[in-house]
């Protein structure tokens, strides 16, 4: 299964965020997937890249993960694509401290098979399913899925469409929203930096009321600034710059 990253699809917001985690992670069923779906949110990782994920990818130590192939299902053929999406594809991410509990519960949980599946190669994936093959990205998708369609029996407020992917857009416009650098964004999302307008344009999910609380900042920012200045208060540039 092929994901089509071209298609624009809307993130979560972090109230919906906290209410889908909330629910898996309480789930009696569906909390068993908790970790892997708190990765998805809070690395921007493609399901496939996820799912090619080894053993031998997770430095525990260094807290990085090694993103460097997709395991990718077409119809009947399952196989490793080495070759990432972008020549910045292949990356090294650091893990945030709840994304490393998270890959140590999985690794804690993993069960070592008897014959551990191997696919063009490849041998040791993090996730597998009750029958010890690789978890694929259709498995993720109907997780994500089955969880929203019992929230939204349950609850009044629905949940919106959420998957895998819609994971990555909330990632990338949370990044983007908290003003991290494009450049540095772009390299988490595995994007070049040729196509940091995918980053911010197909990606993020920024709107009015995003850009009127930043006018509103800088604002206040450029108002603190004329206050000192007319108090006779004087900065130094470096000061200013760090403001």
């Amino acid at each position: 299964m092929t994901v089509n990253d071209t298609v624009k699809r809307d993130a979560l917001s972090p109230a919906d965020k906290r209410r889908f985690l909330e629910f898996v992670r309480t789930d009696p069923h569906f909390s068993r997937y908790y970790e892997g779906i708190y990765i998805l949110f809070h690395t921007g990782m493609r399901i496939s890249e996820f799912c090619g994920l080894t053993i031998e990818d997770l430095d525990m130590d260094k807290g990085t993960i090694l993103i460097s192939k997709q395991l990718q299902r077409v119809g009947t053929r399952v196989y490793i694509e080495d070759q990432a999406k972008t020549k910045c594809g292949t990356r090294i991410i650091p893990m945030e401290p709840m994304v490393k509990e998270a890959f140590r519960t999985i690794l804690d949980r993993r069960i070592t098979p008897a014959v551990e599946p191997e696919v063009d190669g490849v041998r040791g994936f993090l996730c597998l399913d009750k029958d010890g093959h690789p978890m694929l990205a259709l498995h993720w998708e109907h997780y994500f899925q089955h969880t929203r369609e019992k929230f939204n029996k349950i609850y009044r407020d629905p949940m919106p469409y959420v998957s895998p992917h819609v994971c990555r857009h909330t990632y990338c416009t949370e990044k983007a929203k908290a003003g991290m650098n494009p450049v540095h964004l772009a390299y988490l999302m595995g994007h070049s930096p040729e196509d940091i307008r995918v980053t911010m344009g197909t990606y993020t999910h920024i709107h009015y009321e995003d850009a009127a609380e930043e006018l509103r900042r800088l604002g206040n920012q450029r108002s603190c600034r004329n206050g000192r200045r007319s108090s006779g208060i004087s900065m130094s540039p470096t000061a200013l710059r760090m403001m």
